[in-house]
């Protein structure tokens, strides 16, 4: 509804003018949505909207449909189902939206339909959270360094995802301190076992408490997993230890799972 009154019905221009990959998707989109927990409290952090195909097919499938001149387009589909979704199913925690860096040409007025919504649907913009892939190929890093800024400015919370996956790294947290990093999962896979891993994470874990950025554990499956990196201090998790993403659904975390994770490790085997 809302994209059709940003840019009308057909390929015209649209506010953001110099903006490239605007042409009209052939297809349409869904979202799940995946808990984001706290520890602190045993509560639901948030959830990250997840773009799905029309019956529910993953986010890969879904992307490798984008053709280059529909990036634009597809970002600003994907941030505006997220609101209307979250909105619809009556979320009240943090909303976290994937965003396509390269698909922004300028932050203040490429944000103007993500606050349309958000306004529209009676969505409150400070519970948004913003994150780009570290594992995405930026083709100008003081480009998306200046979106966060933005973002931070009209009061979202930044995040970078898959953080120790990809090209930017150090160098990316090195110009802009986000509010989240959300170690990659391939470095929370097994990590209980593993002391490369485990010496890994807990650097990153320092780094982030010495920069102001909070680290969050995404991917974490076993409990396990869990409880090294709760002894690390790290409070925040996703994954499908708390719970899988839900198509048009927001899942709930089983009191249960809360009380089996405060139980000594050893007992928990």
């Amino acid at each position: 509804m809302y994209l059709e009154r940003f840019f009308g019905t057909g390929g015209s221009p649209h506010p953001c003018a110099g903006c490239q990959g605007d042409n009209r998707l052939d297809f349409d989109v869904r979202m799940a949505f995946q808990p984001i927990v706290d520890a602190r409290d045993e509560s639901i952090f948030g959830y990250e909207a997840l773009v799905r195909s029309m019956d529910g097919g993953s986010a890969g499938d879904v992307i490798a449909q984008v053709r280059p001149e529909q990036l634009y387009r597809f970002d600003q589909t994907c941030r505006v189902k997220a609101i209307e979704t979250a909105s619809r199913l009556g979320l009240r925690e943090r909303l976290s939206i994937n965003f396509f860096p390269n698909a922004v040409y300028e932050p203040a007025t490429c944000i103007r339909l993500t606050l349309s919504a958000a306004q529209a649907c009676g969505f409150p913009t400070e519970k948004l959270i913003f994150e780009t892939t570290e594992a995405e190929q930026m083709r100008d890093r003081l480009h998306i360094t200046r979106i966060f800024r933005d973002y931070r400015a009209r009061g979202f919370l930044t995040a970078i995802d898959d953080f120790g996956a990809g090209y930017a790294g150090l160098t990316l947290l090195a110009d802009f301190q986000p509010d989240l990093l959300k170690l990659d999962m391939a470095l929370i896979r097994g990590i209980d076992t593993d002391p490369v891993r485990q010496a890994i994470v807990r650097g990153v874990v320092d780094i982030g408490t010495s920069v102001g950025s909070t680290v969050l554990a995404e991917g974490v499956e076993t409990v396990a997993e869990y409880q090294f990196l709760h002894s690390l201090g790290i409070a925040l998790y996703q994954g499908y230890l708390f719970g899988k993403p839900q198509l048009e659904a927001l899942g709930t975390v089983d009191g249960s799972l809360w009380e089996q994770l405060r139980l000594p490790a050893t007992a928990s085997e």
